[in-house]
């Protein structure tokens, strides 16, 4: 049994609703695995920073370190921050790259646990040098081992590593087992496959097991889901329907049914990237889409935002003209600060919702209630919402036109009676095109990574101008105590015949949480690995 201290959950700050916790991303790299692994995981790394480091408005990640585990554990970066550092991170992808995919080594069965105790001191000496205010975003740390070994193996074996550690810093501790399969059929948007529960997805432990396919989508879409809000200090949004306990409406709107509900997005708006045809027209406004219903939730933390259901509609009613903005998806709050029997009671109310809307064939028509103006005399302004069912425990959410937003349209309906020739001619052409079931996203690109990573691109030369000379040196084991990580690592027995080198920590306390600069560590890489005499 896994005896390390959990995750002291306090209440956050509301403003930072987008931004996600500190991560520390640890790859375990077994031999012959690796070289199956290393190029779908470089460029699903690679497309996602790209994603993350474009988006414009509040950042959804703070900091990001990587380690790599094979004989020993190394730091190939240290926190730094995601927005604004793509270069930085660019290069460590490149670093993983190159590692060793071919011979073998004796893998030391520590290095996991010292990789995570190391990136564990490394984060509470990094958050030590804070301000005060940015102090309280970096209060715990997600850590997330992605290895191609038996998941449950690696669970066992940190179970036992960590056992007496103190990780009550640590929010999160997950383990992600990369599977051999490729999947064949991307009909899902979703191939992520979590660990079910009675084969114990936390296995009775504080420690998270999923996996994942061996492919570029399934990965893109594990990072991803770093950019949602799954915070569970608080609920998002309350969503009242009305009680048939009250013969009275106006008793039946002031104790209505309260369906507690998390908020999550479906898409990311093109009007949060630089240079996409869609979000050209509003590169002046950061906020992007988030000015509706995502934004008002943020701001709503003494009172939860409420969605009011006014009417039910059919679903075969509701024109998909009228609907605007990106749709949100709720879903069952996991609010911790709720008692067990509540949120059991809450999720399956909301569960039998989604059933009945389905049977009924309904959507909900709602209004979002404003939150409190003081003691303004004006009526602000409200937005209303369908609210649509579907056959997983969410509910899709999208703003519908109000009558102050209508413009005219004068289109008569369609004639019955269509010519012989102009039918038969249109018919033709439909007939050639080829006919799928459904819309799938996952298999149509649009070439949005290369153009975001394009626009960080600098005539400035190579990052690393020795790495090729790094590629073909004779494979070896991993150089250890690297000068570019920010504290001291910890103690671990020297490879034979080399001398440990003296940790950057060994300077003033001061400084030793700065990050150094590109052309630093330029330097720094030129001093590790000469070119040659």
């Amino acid at each position: 049994m896994y005896h390390g201290q959990t995750t002291s959950k306090g209440p956050s700050n509301s403003t930072q609703i987008y931004q996600q916790p500190p991560r520390l991303l640890i790859v375990h790299i077994a031999l012959p695995s690796w070289a199956d692994l290393c190029s779908n995981l470089c460029e699903a790394l690679q497309n996602f920073f790209s994603l993350a480091c474009s988006l414009m408005g509040p950042s959804r990640m703070s900091l990001f370190s990587l380690y790599v585990v094979q004989n020993q554990h190394e730091c190939i970066l240290p926190f730094v921050q995601v927005k604004g550092n793509f270069a930085r991170l660019q290069a460590c992808i490149s670093e993983l790259r190159i590692l060793q995919r071919e011979g073998c080594f004796r893998p030391q069965a520590t290095s996991l646990q010292l990789a995570i105790k190391d990136g564990l001191q490394q984060f509470k000496q990094y958050s030590g040098h804070m301000t005060t205010s940015a102090a309280l975003t970096y209060t715990s740390l997600e850590i997330t081992v992605l290895t191609s070994q038996p998941g449950k193996e690696v669970v066992k074996q940190l179970e036992e590593g960590l056992k007496d550690t103190d990780i009550v810093r640590v929010r999160r501790l997950q383990v992600v087992e990369i599977t051999k399969g490729v999947l064949e059929c991307m009909d899902s948007a979703s191939p992520v496959e979590e660990a079910s529960n009675d084969e114990s997805s936390i296995l009775g432990t504080d420690i998270d097991l999923q996996t994942i396919d061996n492919d570029i989508v399934s990965m893109e879409i594990f990072f991803k889901a770093w950019l949602h809000n799954n915070g569970t200090d608080q609920e998002h949004v309350h969503l009242l329907l009305p009680s048939r306990s009250f013969s009275d409406i106006s008793r039946a709107r002031e104790n209505p049914m309260c369906l507690k509900c998390d908020l999550q997005e479906r898409l990311l708006s093109p009007s949060l990237l630089p240079g996409t045809a869609d979000g050209s027209l509003r590169m002046d406004d950061p906020k992007g889409d988030f000015s509706t219903l995502y934004q008002m939730v943020s701001q709503s933390s003494a009172s939860r935002y409420k969605l009011r259901v006014i009417k039910a509609l059919k679903s075969s009613g509701v024109c998909e003209s009228l609907t605007y903005g990106l749709p949100f998806i709720l879903r069952p709050t996991s609010c911790w600060q709720l008692e067990w029997d509540e949120l059991e009671t809450n999720q399956q109310h909301f569960h039998a919702l989604c059933h009945s809307l389905l049977k009924r064939e309904w959507v909900l028509l709602a209004k979002g209630e404003p939150l409190s103006q003081g003691h303004s005399l004006r009526e602000p302004a409200s937005t209303f919402y369908v609210i649509l069912p579907s056959r997983s425990p969410t509910l899709l959410v999208k703003a519908v036109a109000t009558r102050e937003l209508m413009l005219p349209s004068p289109f008569p309906l369609l004639p019955e009676d269509m010519p012989d020739d102009s039918r038969k001619t249109v018919e033709s052409m439909l007939d050639d095109l080829e006919l799928e079931p459904t819309y799938n996203p996952l298999q149509v690109w649009s070439h949005l990574y290369s153009h975001l990573s394009s626009t960080f691109a600098k005539p400035q030369g190579p990052l690393h101008p020795r790495w090729e000379s790094r590629a073909l040196r004779k494979a070896g084991p991993l150089q250890t105590n690297r000068v570019r990580a920010t504290v001291a690592p910890l103690p671990m027995t020297p490879a034979p015949g080399r001398a440990p080198k003296m940790p950057a920590a060994s300077k003033a306390s001061s400084d030793v949480f700065f990050q150094p600069s590109m052309e630093e560590e330029e330097e720094e890489a030129d001093e590790e690995y000469p070119s040659g005499p």
